[in-house]
């Protein structure tokens, strides 16, 4: 019988700094692996994404 993986994250975005000129946003993104109970931030969703993918060994 094939073992079924679960992987868990908790994403949080919190803004630290907007340029009112440019309107561009600057993002601090918290990802928590809940099985492992490790935390680690980013600042781009694609790095964030990146790290989830690493984790259950899709990249």
């Amino acid at each position: 019988m094939e073992q079924k993986q679960i992987a868990s994250f908790v994403i949080r975005f919190q803004l630290v700094d907007f340029d009112t000129a440019t309107k561009e946003k600057q993002w601090r993104i918290k990802v928590t692996h809940v099985q492992e109970d490790e935390e680690l931030l980013f600042e781009t969703s694609e790095e964030a994404l990146n790290f989830m993918k690493q984790v259950v060994g899709d990249s």
